[in-house]
């Protein structure tokens, strides 16, 4: 499927702050603690967990997070904050973690080809876990550029 355009509601987002190469971004480890947090502060935490890529080329700094619902306290390395209501264009990508570079070209031309520009950090949505087929990792995830008319 495509690009297309989509209004996102506001949402409260719990995250931890990474610094170094996304390839190196510790998944498992991150997205357990989150949800350990939600579950110590009841709240109910959203299905999938999501990055937020700050396009820092000097510090690499990216938010792994999950939004949630309720009333909840920063703790453990744990913070959180309003993600605001948003346009974004978006497209998924299932398949090898190595073409995901052509997804987001895709995106990037089609935003611009519609009139809009990227007004924020791109969002990364992950559906279903990855997994490795033959040697090759396969990833789900959306990804999502906030946008406004240029």
């Amino acid at each position: 499927m495509g690009p297309k355009l989509e209004s996102r509601k506001a949402a409260n987002l719990a995250y931890i702050e990474y610094e170094g190469p996304y390839g190196d971004i510790p998944w498992e480890n991150l997205v357990k603690r989150l949800y350990g947090w939600a579950k110590a502060q009841k709240v109910m935490p959203g299905f999938y967990p999501m990055a937020t890529y700050h396009n820092d080329p000097e510090k690499k700094r990216s938010d792994i997070a999950i939004t949630f619902k309720g009333r909840a306290k920063e703790q453990g390395g744990v913070k959180t904050r309003k993600m605001p209501a948003m346009k974004v264009a978006t497209i998924s990508h299932k398949g090898p973690g190595r073409d995901l570079k052509n997804t987001y070209g895709e995106l990037t031309e089609w935003i611009d080809k519609k009139g809009y520009k990227i007004s924020g950090p791109t969002i990364e949505i992950y559906s279903k876990r990855p997994e490795v087929v033959d040697g090759v990792t396969i990833l789900y995830v959306k990804v999502m550029m906030p946008v406004k008319k240029k």
